[in-house]
C-alpha cells in the first residue's frame, strides 16, 4: 500500500498512537519530512509539536551513503561497518561532523525562531519521521532523548524496513509503524507524493502547530 502523501500517512499513524494520549506525550519530528507526518499526529491527538534536530553523516565522496548521524545535545551514532568500508581517517570524520553540526545549528535557530526546546525530562516522547530505512538518524535522536532524560520513547513512522525495525525495538520503549516491509527499497517508493520539503513548509507547519496549542508563532 502506498500513502498518498505524508499527511495521509500521519493521519493513519495517529490512529495507532491514540492509546498513548493518556501519557500526555509531546510529538518531536525529524525535519524535514517528519514534520509533515508529525503535524498530522499532533493535530489529530491534540498534542504539542516540536522538532528534534538530527543530521545524517554522509561519506564525503558518496553523501547519500550514511555512516552515522548526529543529534541535538551532541549525541552521535556511527555505523562501524560503513566507516570501515569507507576507510575515513579521524580528521576526515571530524570535518564531516563539524560541517553537519554547523548546518544543524542553523536549522535549530531557524525552525525554533527563539522558542526554547521542549523539556522532555520525565515525559513520554513520540519521535516521528516519514520512514525508517537504515535507522541512523533515529538512533542518534533516541540517544539524545535518553541524554535529555525522556521518560518513554515511542518511535513512530509510517513505513519501516523490517530488518531495521526489529533491532530498534530494543532501543525504544515502543515502535509503531503502519507498514514494515521486508524489502523497503526506498522510503519514497511508499508514497505517491514524496517531494523534498523546504524550510518554508516546515516553518508554516510549526507555526500552525503552535497556534493550535495557543502558543505564539515563531518570530521571522
Amino acid at each position: 500500500m502506498r500513502f498518498r502523501d505524508r499527511e495521509e500517512a500521519g493521519r493513519m499513524l495517529a490512529e495507532q498512537l491514540r492509546e498513548h494520549v493518556g501519557e500526555a506525550p509531546v510529538v518531536l519530528a525529524l525535519p524535514r519530512g517528519g514534520v509533515a507526518v508529525g503535524y498530522e499526529i499532533a493535530r489529530a491527538l491534540d498534542l504539542p509539536l516540536d522538532v528534534m534536530m538530527v543530521r545524517k553523516l554522509g561519506v564525503p565522496w558518496h553523501p547519500e551513503l550514511g555512516m552515522g548521524a548526529i543529534a541535538e545535545g551532541g549525541a552521535v551514532y556511527l555505523n562501524r561497518d560503513v566507516l570501515a568500508e569507507a576507510e575515513l581517517d579521524a580528521e576526515e570524520l571530524k570535518k564531516v561532523i563539524t560541517d553537519e553540526a554547523r548546518e544543524m545549528e542553523r536549522r535549530v535557530q531557524r525552525y525554533r525562531g527563539g522558542h526554547p526546546p521542549t523539556d522532555v525530562k520525565g515525559r513520554t516522547v513520540i519521535l516521528v519521521d516519514d520512514g525508517l530505512a537504515t535507522g541512523g538518524t533515529a538512533r542518534a535522536a533516541v540517544r539524545a532523548l535518553r541524554d535529555f532524560g525522556a521518560g518513554r520513547i515511542i518511535l513512530a513512522v509510517p513505513v519501516a524496513a523490517s530488518q531495521t525495525a526489529e533491532p530498534l525495538r530494543d532501543e525504544v520503549d515502543v515502535l509503531v509503524a503502519v507498514q514494515e516491509p521486508s524489502n523497503l527499497w526506498a522510503i519514497g517508493s511508499w508514497y505517491e507524493d514524496f517531494h523534498q520539503m523546504t524550510d518554508e513548509e516546515v516553518l508554516v507547519l510549526l507555526d500552525q502547530a503552535r497556534r493550535n496549542m495557543g502558543v505564539s508563532p515563531a518570530s521571522p
